[in-house]
Formats: structure tokens, sequence, C-alpha cells
């Protein structure tokens, strides 16, 4: 801490620790609040809650000159505020020293000589009673450790207790344990040095604290619901558990009827999907829906199309991967469907000949393969900074981001580090855990988390948000960071960044043009949408004078003589929407993602690292899987014929035609249901064994197949094996 020099992180003595990497500056917030000589001058999301960062460096330089009356140090910033009183001192040092600092008003501190202190009736008895908090003793004597409530004769506490008790209740909830009253208690404790932060309780914060209380919605509604145990069974962690729409929360689906991933949380059924379609969200998807169910019924049957994510196959579109390549077409001659799931943003609706199609769609995965081979490699460049030293993170996957948040600040990390993770939540390791797949976990966990949080905004594609609370706890940097490290330690890549933001990361904010789609507020865009399909210079002028307010608000009014204007004029409101207006979340996201020279790399291979950044994962298919993996056996095995049994079994896999998926073939072999950009370290490899079951060794990425006499023994054995152990694992 740059006011007390101490490099303790303890946020219920001296505050939360807060470490502004822009400014160089790492502060307790109760040591800025208590220096005698700086003042809040900003506003709240100016520098340091207020405090601006050229006054703190001010006060600084004054404390330098004031040594400090306890430990006999310079930089003593508070000062008695007794009349004649020259006593100066470092926060901790007082707190050490029991001085009372009053969190109101002017933020007052005394020193141990003139501090106040509560005043008791001489008739009063002394003794012993209870804490009414902790339910110990407490001496009821008028000590500095003791207090006693104003509006209770025989309530007494320990301070440390009414301490913690203040920070969990905030403001609004801090009151007598005895008798509930509010204000005169809050008044006497503040006036003792008791600090109560202006927030809500911190059980009202509590993520999912009533989920008991709600009731979710397990119904499949899509048209053709694939389930043979109905259209209420909901297994979870399974192609057959039910996501329910994100926006309504009223409608659901199977996993495998809108062939989404276990992972996956962005799904909206088609009535949300036409109400998003009218605000002008959605047009892509909207267009090719209508399309589809008019040549149903002429109807729009709203819960008859799956996920937007993946258009629905054709019955032909499976294809043997062993004779030809995999050459996948939607029904109704739509494009090829691309395994990559693009952003909405960057989807394109072609209309191509068959041959034509697939032959473009045989060169572009052979190019997209290309550039993902590219990543990997830079990548597994950039791990060599990676030593053997080891970190441990104690991760509790019900609250993955603070947890992450906790583990990434704490002093012993650093990313060269080896990182161990330790799942807190876990009563018992399953035998087939490895810290490889616990950390693969981990970072999928969090990819998930961050695409969903607030930092983010937009439906797939996602564009930085604007959010003034992350913004002053320098969220935008750490999760930069936290992507950076999990594409060099081998988790998953975040694949929801839009075009935009990963050109302004690339070439920088004032080299980008961004577009209507990457306006996530629907009044905005429907703002922009009346400018820009005004088709006179009355309604230009009508439309300009209607949203007069947040065109001055943005910086964004300019005259208008000419229909043409309103071209430059939507361009400005783009540009500040977009890209202006996150300019300080942006930069620190930058500096985030420069965490291991990750951004430089992205700088200099921007074609390739899009691949990952901007899209899913590659869907897995037989064939990916059947490349993945190299078999190996033993002299005295057959191995084509083991390799027969092996490649017919991902088909029957892929077909649909299997309780497993291809996903959880990979998570049984790896501890990954998604190949990592960098790659999986060892590679993957299959040994067909005279052993009686299937076995996943995960810390060799190796996959231990039996040697059976017929397909069938070889499929069930394969089935019963991975089905029952991710079973246990989930459990």
């Amino acid at each position: 801490c740059v006011l007390c020099g101490r490099t303790d992180d303890c946020p219920e003595k001296y505050g939360e620790k807060r470490t502004y990497v822009e400014y160089n500056l790492t502060v307790h917030y109760y040591c800025l609040l208590m220096s005698s000589g700086i003042w809040q001058r900003g506003e709240e999301d100016e520098g340091v809650d207020g405090f601006l960062i050229m006054d703190i460096r001010k006060e600084v330089n004054r404390a330098a000159k004031l040594k400090c009356n306890i430990c006999k140090k310079k930089g003593a910033s508070i000062g008695c505020v007794a009349p004649k009183c020259k006593r100066s001192y470092h926060f901790p040092c007082g707190i050490q020293k029991e001085c009372i600092f009053q969190f109101m008003e002017d933020f007052r501190s005394y020193c141990w000589e003139h501090k106040p202190v509560q005043k008791l009736p001489d008739q009063e008895s002394r003794g012993t009673s209870q804490c009414t908090i902790c339910l110990d003793l407490v001496e009821q004597l008028p000590m500095y450790t003791v207090l006693k409530s104003p509006c209770c004769k025989n309530a007494w506490f320990h301070r440390e207790c009414l301490q913690y008790q203040a920070l969990s209740a905030g403001i609004f909830f801090f009151r007598c344990t005895v008798c509930n009253n509010k204000d005169k208690f809050q008044k006497e404790m503040l006036r003792m040095g008791i600090h109560i932060p202006e927030k809500d309780a911190s059980w009202e914060l509590e993520e999912n604290a009533y989920q008991d209380l709600l009731q979710c919605y397990q119904h499949c509604d899509i048209k053709r619901c694939l389930c043979k145990k109905g259209r209420d069974y909901n297994e979870p962690d399974s192609k057959w558990e039910i996501k329910r729409c994100q926006c309504c929360g009223s409608r659901g689906t199977h996993l495998a009827c809108s062939s989404m991933k276990s992972w996956e949380q962005n799904w909206e059924c088609m009535e949300c999907r036409s109400i998003f379609a009218k605000s002008g969200n959605y047009s892509k998807q909207k267009k090719r829906s209508l399309a589809t169910s008019e040549k149903t019924d002429g109807t729009t049957c709203l819960l008859e199309e799956p996920s937007p994510k993946c258009p629905r196959q054709s019955s032909g579109s499976q294809r043997n991967f062993l004779l030809q390549s995999p050459k996948i077409m939607c029904q109704n001659n739509f494009a090829p469907c691309s395994h990559l799931e693009l952003p909405a943003s960057n989807r394109v609706t072609m209309s191509l000949s068959p041959l034509m199609s697939n032959r473009n769609w045989s060169l572009r995965k052979k190019h997209l393969r290309k550039q993902r081979m590219e990543v990997s490699n830079i990548l597994k460049e950039l791990k060599l900074q990676v030593n053997t030293k080891t970190t441990r993170l104690n991760i509790n996957a019900e609250n993955i981001w603070n947890s992450a948040l906790k583990g990434f600040r704490q002093r012993n990390f650093s990313p060269t580090n080896t990182i161990e993770i330790k799942f807190t939540n876990c009563k018992k390791r399953s035998k087939t855990d490895t810290s490889a797949a616990s950390k693969h976990r981990f970072f999928q966990l969090l990819m998930v988390h961050l695409q969903n949080s607030s930092l983010f905004e937009g439906s797939s594609a996602k564009n930085l948000s604007l959010d003034f609370q992350a913004v002053k706890e320098n969220l935008y940097f750490e999760a930069g960071k936290m992507i950076a490290v999990s594409l060099v330690h081998g988790g998953p890549s975040p694949g929801f960044f839009s075009k935009t933001l990963f050109n302004c990361l690339v070439y920088g904010p004032e080299n980008v043009k961004p577009a209507l789609e990457d306006v996530a507020d629907v009044d905005v865009a429907q703002t922009i949408k009346m400018i820009k399909y005004a088709n006179s210079l009355s309604s230009l002028q009508s439309a300009i004078h209607n949203c007069y307010e947040f065109l001055a608000a943005a910086g964004c009014l300019r005259p208008v003589t000419a229909l043409c204007d309103k071209n430059m004029l939507v361009n400005d409101i783009l540009i500040h929407h977009v890209i202006k207006r996150i300019t300080s979340p942006l930069e620190s996201f930058r500096q985030g993602l420069k965490t291991l020279g990750v951004l430089e790399k992205m700088q200099m291979h921007p074609d390739a690292f899009s691949t990952v950044l901007c899209h899913k994962p590659e869907r897995l298919s037989a064939e990916t899987i059947c490349d993945l993996f190299t078999i190996h056996s033993s002299s005295d095995v057959n191995k084509v014929e083991g390799a027969d049994f092996w490649m017919g079994y991902l088909q029957d896999v892929e077909s649909g035609e299997s309780v497993v998926t291809l996903e959880d073939i990979l998570l049984f072999a790896t501890g990954s249901f998604s190949i990592p950009p960098i790659g999986f370290d060892p590679e993957p490899t299959i040994k067909f064994l005279h052993i009686r079951y299937p076995i996943g060794n995960r810390l060799l990425n190796c996959l231990e197949l039996p040697v059976t006499k017929t397909y069938e023994q070889f499929k069930n054995k394969m089935e019963f094996t991975i089905r029952n152990t991710l079973r246990v694992e989930r459990e």
C-alpha cells in the first residue's frame, strides 16, 4: 500500500486492497479514506472512488515527510483531530494502538489519548455478560475491545464481532441484535469507530440464495422431440438434459433436439427470437426460419426450428468418413452447415449449387484447420515460458468467478507458474480425475461465465459492455488476463468475440468501423435505424428531433442539410456507442491480454487467432476423433480388426445410434469434451489390449480398448464403461 507501506490483505481490518495496474498504484481503502490531506474531488467513477490519482500522489508525498508516532517510520498520513495534538500515524499502526477512526462526515481520527469513550452510569453493576453475536462472555468494562449498546441496558459486544456484523449486514440491516433499534445504534457505533458500508446485506447479494423457492420449467417444446422417453424426461449432464430459454424461461429443449452442447447457455425459443427479430436482431435467422416454415405448411411454426446455433441437418447428411470427406448440407438448398458455430454478425446465407458448395466448404475447412494448427504451434511456443513451480487455486465451481478472481489476485500467483486446480465443493475426488482434467474444467466454466457476464454484451458475437463497477474493480484487466492464461495453459478459447472487438484489440479502435449488428441496446439500435432508413430530409430531421437528447449526450449532433448526411451521422453514433464509450474497459482488457505475450501474437497472426477467439470450437465428428488419436497395439493383437471396430463405433456415435456422444468419448479419454486451441499434451493415443473393459488414462491421454471377437461386444463394453464412468464422476 502506497500510504501505509504494508502488504497485508485483510479487508475486515484495512478495507479492500486495490491494485490499479494502469496507475502503478496499490492502496488499502481505509488508508485512503482516513488520510488527513486528501478529499474526494472527483466523481465516483474517476480515479479511485472519487480520489483523483494526482491527489493521491500529493498525499503520498506529504505523508513521506511525517514520522509515525507508533512505528517511528515515515509515511504517516493520518493525524489526530484533537486541538493541539500533533500525533501522526499509519492506519494499521492506529488500529494496533487502539485509535478511533470515524467512518462518517469528515472521517475524523483520534489518537489513543484523545479517543472518545462510552460513558457508563456509576450505579451500573460491573461483571460479565454474553456477547449477543458470538455468544462468548464479555467483560462489562469501558474498553476499546468492548462496546455497549446505547439502546439496551445489558447488551454488550466485542468490537471485532460488531465490525464483522456491520460489514456483513451493511447500512440497511445493521442494528441492535437485542431490540432491533437502527438509528440510535448506528449513530453510536459510527462514533466509536465501527465502519458500516453503504451496501446491501451479504445474504441479499449471495448468488442463488433463494434457489429453492424457484420452480424450474422442464419440458421439451421442439416440435420434433427426439427423446424416446418423452418431452418431460430430463437427465442432467447428458444429451437429454433440458435447457430453458435464456430470455423467458418458459420454453425448453433437450440438448439433442437442438444439437447443443452441454455447456452452451444461450438458447432462445422461437417466440423470443421472433420478438428480437422485430427489434432488429436475428434478422438473418428470422428469414431462414420463416422460409422453412412456409415450405412446411404455409404458417409460422414457432417451436419447430432448433437453436439458431446449428440448422437442422437432412437425413442424408451423414457421410462415411472412411470413404470420403464429410460434406454436410442443410435441407431446402441452403448453404452447407459449418462445423464452426459462427457468431450471428458473421453468418452469411449463400445460394450455391451443391457441387460448388461442397467444394468451397471442403477448401474452407482445410484452411480453418491450417489456421488452428498455426495457433496451436504459437501457443506451444508461448507455453515455454511456463515453469515447473506450482500455484494451487482453490475453486468453488458454484461460485466460479469470485473464486477465480481471488486465485488470480493472490500474492503468489504468477502466469508463468504451473497451475493446479482443486475444486473445494467436491466432497470426493474422482479416481479418473487428473490435474489436467480439473484445469480444463475450471477454464471451461470460467469462459462460459465470462461469456454470460456483464463485462460483455450482445447475443452470440460479444462486444465489451460499459460496467462502471467493473472498471473501478479492474475486472476487465482480470478478464483479459484469464483468457490469455487459459489459451496458454491448455484451456478452451472464449469463441464469442465479435469481429469488431477482435479488430479493436488487434488493429486499434481508431482503425475499426463498427456495424449496426454490434449494437446490443435495443433502444439505441432502433434510434440508429430510424436515422439510417429515413427516406426524406423531413423524416430525417424528425428522427433527429425525437432523439435530440441522446445525440447531444453522445456528442453526435451535426447540421443536416441533405439526406446523404444521415450516413455520417449513423457512423458517428456507431463509433461513439460501440468504441468510444468503452475506451477505458477496452484498454484495460487489452492490458490483461498482454499476459504471457498473447496480444502480441494476436497482432502478428490475426487471421489465425480469429478462428479461436471469434468462433466456437469445431464440432466434433467421427473423422476429427479418428484423426486425433494415434493407434498403437501389441504384437499379438490384430490391429486392423481393432481399428475397424473403433471406426465403426465412431460412426454409430456420430449417427446417433449410441447412448454416448463423441464429446463423452473425448471426456472419458482426456478429461476434456473439446479440443483446446493449444492441443493435447501428450497427444492422444489408442492401445488395443487384452483387457475386459476400456480404460481412459487421462494422465497420458491414452484410451486403452479391449480386444473383442465381435463388434457388438466391443460396442456394449464401450457404452457400459463410458456412460457409467461419467455418471459416477458427475455424482
